[in-house]
């Protein structure tokens, strides 16, 4: 007697990509069965995200340009300074966070991960780096600082800078929880969408 073997198919990357973008296109089309807060929270939080990040963003300007005694050129500073964190952060996040969770490729502990990942990263990280660079610029260009001693560079920006670190911690760790949040949030709601088809 002749054994039988069943080999199960495997699916190709092909067919992986269109089944992820029916399930994407399906929880889109399915939305208006939530609450308008629900279906307000999973298509603009991307955007709510990212105007918190700009909030950061003019803070730590404001924090970087008090440290090093900026009073030159605001709007030099000010206005990149809330419409690059932004964008990042809104692009990012949807990229990373809302589309994946759509296309039901992350697990409830992997969005809140990127959430909070996309957060400090996008939030904190990116505007306070632009914050410390264009305000650096425009401090030694002003000399309202006094110049590094020759070879220790780092040294003399670290210790200038740190009470302005020290104070972003706060909107760090508030960014982060919002982060987090957020894509719990939206895991839920495609959850709660995808369980509305099921009872159908």
């Amino acid at each position: 007697m002749a054994n039988r073997m069943y080999v199960q198919s495997v699916p190709s990357p092909e067919e992986i990509k269109l089944r992820r973008s029916r399930t994407a296109d399906i929880v889109e089309k399915n939305l208006w069965r939530l609450t308008r807060r629900e279906q307000l929270i999973y298509t603009y939080g991307s955007m709510c995200l990212g105007t918190t990040s700009a909030l950061c963003g003019l803070f730590a300007n404001y924090i970087f340009r008090h440290c090093m005694k900026v009073k030159q050129h605001p709007f030099k500073t000010f206005v990149p300074l809330s419409a690059i964190p932004f964008l990042t952060t809104a692009v990012t996040y949807k990229f990373l966070v809302t589309d994946p969770i759509s296309s039901g490729d992350l697990t409830m502990d992997m969005s809140i991960l990127r959430g909070a990942f996309v957060s400090a990263l996008c939030g904190i990280f990116h505007p306070s780096a632009l914050a410390f660079l264009k305000n650096g610029r425009l401090a030694v260009k002003f000399e309202t600082v006094p110049l590094p001693p020759r070879g220790r560079n780092l040294f003399h920006w670290t210790v200038l800078c740190q009470s302005a670190a020290k104070l972003m911690v706060i909107p760090m760790i508030l960014q982060i929880m919002y982060g987090a949040h957020l894509s719990s949030l939206q895991y839920k709601i495609c959850d709660k969408v995808l369980e509305l088809l099921e009872e159908d």
